[in-house]
């Protein structure tokens, strides 16, 4: 039982909270019975399972190396207001799968509830990657993760230059689809004749003009109300979903 938050392995795992220590060691702190179940059953490894005294454990607990800890120490390491007393530290995980299907291409999306919906959808839509460019947020963020609901265990996440990858795509005949009002169609008018590349634009200053000008298409979500726009979480919900339904293979 650690007792102390002096301790220098709770130390390390308090780093985690940033960043920078995250993307050093290659891992990430997640919380809760249900992502640290999701990590379980998972490809992912868990590094070290943290369980506050006094709580009701999962039967497959002793499979991992797991670190004892007063209420106390707990408090230190979670980020969340009412924690569940389980945590896991986790290694990041390179998917190997290269099966084929529609791709996500996200610009600059910031709000971690936004990106954790996003991702979260994505998987349950049937896409087979998300690529973040610049200026997104980091996914191993807490509030992030736990917006995914354990969905970023079973879809590859790459953080790559927008320009590269969408070149990638056009070699492997990919459609570049861009959601943007700009000399755009409505979404439904057209046909989803190839597997997609789907860029998703900034909350507040949409898609850059250089990815623009790199899309095939140009589509929009009509509004009927009085709103000026959708949320990007909802917005990319909508179109990816078409995009996966409408797709004659």
């Amino acid at each position: 039982m650690i007792t102390s938050v002096q301790n220098s392995v709770i130390k390390e795992i308090k780093k985690l909270h940033q960043k920078k220590f995250r993307e050093q060691t290659a891992q990430f702190l997640v919380e809760g019975h249900h992502l640290v179940n999701e990590a379980h059953l998972s490809e992912f490894i868990i590094d070290k399972l943290i369980i506050r005294e006094d709580t009701d454990l999962p039967g497959w607990v002793e499979k991992h190396n797991v670190l004892y800890v007063t209420d106390e120490v707990f408090e230190v390491i979670t980020q969340t207001e009412t924690p569940q007393g389980i945590a896991a530290v986790v290694n990041k995980h390179k998917f190997t799968n290269k099966n084929k299907g529609h791709v996500l291409l996200l610009d600059a999306i910031q709000d971690p509830g936004n990106l954790g919906t996003i991702i979260r959808t994505a998987e349950a839509a049937g896409f087979t990657k998300v690529v973040l460019g610049k200026g997104t947020v980091d996914p191993y963020n807490d509030k992030v993760l736990r917006a995914t609901q354990g969905s970023i265990f079973y879809l590859p996440i790459i953080q790559a230059d927008l320009t590269e990858e969408i070149s990638k795509l056009k070699d492997n005949d990919y459609e570049i689809w861009a959601a943007t009002l700009e000399e755009s169609t409505v979404y439904h008018k057209e046909e989803v004749t190839s597997f997609v590349g789907l860029i998703i634009g900034n909350e507040g200053a949409g898609i850059a003009p250089e990815f623009i000008e790199k899309a095939d298409k140009n589509i929009k979500i009509p509004i009927y109300g009085r709103t000026e726009s959708l949320n990007a979480g909802i917005a990319s919900g909508v179109l990816m979903y078409y995009l996966q339904t409408s797709f004659a293979r």
